[in-house]
């Protein structure tokens, strides 16, 4: 296998782990809280920890890659997530379980940014967009079949197990790393931006953390409003901080490339549909429509299905209509099959639904590629690491920002109905709501340059000649040649 191909796959394998990990503990809480003593909503102090560790390390990870190596980075936080699942297995409390997911967290924080620095210093800016389509798909379909495969290991085995099946995956993409990985560091690593790390860790944790506990209904909504609050503070804070600082933990100044700019905020918008899409679609399937968590999960999985199809034309797409027409139509495209989740009801025909979200499931993989593949298009080569960290943060307040929203909008339909037990018409708003956040990203593609990251879509623009400009040309270069003639003669 060549190494366009081969290193995606290690990447994709670490943050396939990570992202089914990160939903797969949802549906196991009671078996879980009811082996180690304590209630399911105490042990959600286990998922909000686990996020809250991965919104506070990311802002350090391409510092720490570029000190000491990406290969040896991504294998380390491959390492110190292992070490994390054994903790979870073998965990009798919850003070073992949450100290045991909060090092998960820091693995992860590691993995996903460090992972895609990997892949862009490994591989061809031609050969991006091919590799981008194999590591999108950990990231669409992680979160979908997570939550069936939790249930059904809890059902049929145990929940330890859970957290075990990281072990063997983990130890494969470790030898993988170490064999066909190269061993690349920056030459010159800046200094560590310690006060600048302080800030936004504490700025990206409180707003991460805040928006994820505000759709867990874990703490009183004053506590939430705080955490956001204190985390928008610090962040402002870090900004000012950045503008006095050469090397700032978070580079701001990368949003001045066109390209990249427009991923990040583009790039926002449509995640908060897509992040807010497994938090609502389990849910309607389960307390709406009454199915099983496993029935629901391999209802959702057809999403996965369309993401999984679409990797293999990616590439092809992009390369033939260029990211601007892609990223602008697709947007909308994307979104449209979202809000079709708002018509769903109790007597819509299963298979139509698994229609709907095999197709849309194709587009908004399609969505993510590009998205991915643009953000590093103009990036130079020795500010990849700081690309990579702004990124994965972006992605992460995106995602809970979504589940944020659609738990907002449930809950207010909820209140303009009057209704105090969740029923499946209270989710069609949340769906409509998202898909416009999502279809709203158009508006930062439709402004992007014609020919936006042709080097690595490898569409050759077509140059539309001007017949004016032409024809000055001509008579310009004739008056030249005149001139140069009259010289000789005279």
């Amino acid at each position: 296998m060549n190494k366009e191909r081969l290193i995606p796959l290690i990447v994709a394998a670490a943050l396939f782990m990570e992202n089914m990990d990160s939903t797969v503990i949802a549906t196991s809480l009671p078996a879980i809280a009811a082996d180690i003593g304590t209630s399911p909503l105490t042990l959600k102090l286990a998922i909000t920890s686990y996020l809250l560790s991965l919104a506070v390390f990311i802002p350090a990870s391409g510092w720490t890659a570029d000190r000491f190596g990406a290969r040896s980075v991504f294998s380390a936080a491959i390492v110190v997530f292992m070490v994390g699942s054994i903790g979870c297995a073998l965990s009798s409390s919850v003070t073992d379980f949450v100290i045991a997911r909060t090092l998960q967290g820091l693995g992860g924080a590691m993995m996903t940014p460090v992972g895609r620095l990997v892949l862009l210093r490994s591989i061809d800016k031609s050969a991006l967009v091919n590799a981008m389509a194999w590591v999108t798909v950990p990231a669409l379909i992680g979160p979908v079949i997570g939550p069936p495969l939790g249930g059904f290991i809890t059902t049929y085995f145990s929940w330890h197990w859970i957290f075990l099946i990281n072990i063997p995956v983990g130890l494969v993409g470790i030898f993988m790393a170490q064999r066909y990985i190269d061993p690349i560091r920056s030459d010159n690593p800046e200094r560590f931006d310690l006060y600048g790390m302080v800030l936004a860790g504490v700025g990206v944790g409180g707003i991460a953390f805040g928006l994820s506990v505000a759709g867990l209904n874990l703490l009183p909504w004053t506590v939430v409003a705080a955490l956001i609050g204190v985390g928008s503070v610090s962040m402002a804070a870090y900004m000012m901080h950045a503008r006095r600082t050469d090397s700032p933990v978070l580079d701001l100044t990368l949003l001045r490339l066109p390209t990249f700019r427009a991923s990040m905020y583009g790039g926002f918008l449509f995640r908060v549909g897509v992040g807010a899409l497994p938090f609502l679609l389990p849910l309607l399937m389960q307390v709406g429509f009454g199915l099983s968590p496993f029935g629901s999960g391999l209802v959702t999985f057809s999403s996965a299905v369309g993401a999984m199809g679409m990797k293999t034309l990616a590439a092809r797409i992009i390369r033939t209509f260029g990211f601007r027409n892609i990223m602008t139509v697709n947007a909308v495209v994307s979104s449209v099959f979202l809000a079709a989740c708002a018509l769903f009801t109790v007597t819509t025909p299963l298979l139509l639904i698994m229609i709907i979200l095999v197709v849309g499931g194709f587009f908004r993989s399609l969505q993510f590629t590009a998205i991915n593949a643009l953000a590093y298009a103009d990036v130079e080569p020795e500010r990849m690491s700081r690309a990579t960290t702004l990124a994965s943060v972006s992605q992460q307040l995106a995602i809970s920002t979504g589940v944020a929203i659609g738990a907002f909008s449930v809950e207010a339909t909820m209140l303009y109905h009057h209704s105090t037990e969740l029923a499946a018409a209270d989710f069609g708003p949340g769906f409509l709501v998202v898909s416009v956040l999502s279809a709203m990203s158009t508006f930062y593609f439709v402004r992007m340059p014609a020919d936006s990251g042709h080097q690595v879509s490898g569409r050759r623009m077509v140059v539309i000649s001007d017949p004016t400009r032409e024809s000055e040309a001509e008579e310009e270069t004739s008056r030249e040649t005149a001139t140069a003639r009259d010289q000789r003669l005279s």
